[in-house]
């Protein structure tokens, strides 16, 4: 059985300083050679400045109150990205984290302005990935959501446990199951009382062994924006833009839109799946 998954600083800060080449940063080789790849604990204490026991309390998780002051010098130390910060700040912070269980009810408003995106996808997700609504290209681009149950409404379940659908559509799979994984994991640091989310990682911890691959990789990312690739069975290859935009008066959802390049196939793809789409009533959660 799957014990509930819980943010660990402790491997996180591990594999940070194995993902370190020592050389790089300018430390010599050393009289031993090293076991392990990365940097060793001393060697991170020395870049951050402060003392191997205190560095080795903060790996282990033993120091409730650290100053911003040590973790912009930890950061710093092992060359952590904006996500990765962020993720550190979530774990030894706590009390600093907006909690929030993620709210399955769009509003109205949320849903008229999907609606009117006539030639955008779009789609409305929580918090745990589940897609609580969508407009008609939304609802086409890669999935047909409105043909499945509500809890098969879900993008992580559909892309680690239908992995056949998944590999057909997206030809970068494996790059996308960790970049995915590093976006669960972001987010179970901002969220980790959230009943749905801590399911679902459970789900795909026991149920997919490329989802429990990706997740021992500890990487962390903000799903922000990017360029998707789908070979759409209808449509052919497409190159979409997607930006993933928090709702603020929503806590927990987030809107994600995608778009073409202007006179590009994709936006020809587009504009012959918005025609060949029937809009269908999305049912209220």
């Amino acid at each position: 059985m799957v014990t509930r998954p819980e943010p660990d600083i402790s491997a996180f800060l591990k594999a940070r300083r194995a993902a370190l080449d020592p050389a790089e940063l300018g430390l010599p080789a050393g009289v031993n050679r090293r076991r392990v790849p990365g940097l060793r604990r001393e060697e991170a204490a020395q870049l951050a400045g402060i003392s191997v026991d205190y560095y080795t309390r903060i790996e282990q998780g033993r120091t409730p109150n650290i100053s911003d002051s040590v973790l912009d010098a930890v950061a710093r130390a092992l060359r952590l990205t904006d996500s990765e910060y962020a993720y550190l700040r979530d774990l030894t912070l706590p009390g600093r984290r907006t909690p929030t269980t993620g709210s399955q009810q769009v509003r109205q408003g949320i849903r008229l302005l999907i609606d009117a995106m006539d030639d955008v996808p779009a789609y409305v997700c929580s918090v745990a990935m589940d897609v609580l609504a969508w407009n008609t290209l939304g609802g086409q681009v890669s999935y047909d959501f409105a043909a499945l149950e509500p809890r098969e409404r879900n993008l992580a379940r559909l892309y680690f446990l239908d992995e056949e659908q998944s590999r057909s559509l997206y030809p970068e799979w494996e790059a996308g199951g960790e970049y995915m994984a590093a976006t669960l994991r972001a987010d179970v640091g901002r969220h980790p009382d959230n009943p749905a989310l801590a399911a679902l990682i459970a789900d795909l911890l026991e149920h997919s062994a490329q989802f429990r691959r990706c997740w021992d990789q500890q990487h962390v990312r903000g799903l922000c924006y990017g360029v998707k690739h789908i070979t759409h069975p209808v449509a052919g290859e497409l190159w979409l833009h997607y930006e993933s935009l928090p709702l603020p008066s929503d806590p927990g959802q987030t809107l994600v839109t995608f778009t073409a390049e202007p006179g590009s196939s994709t936006e020809k793809a587009l504009r012959l799946l918005a025609t060949r789409a029937t809009p269908q009533p999305v049912p209220s959660p």
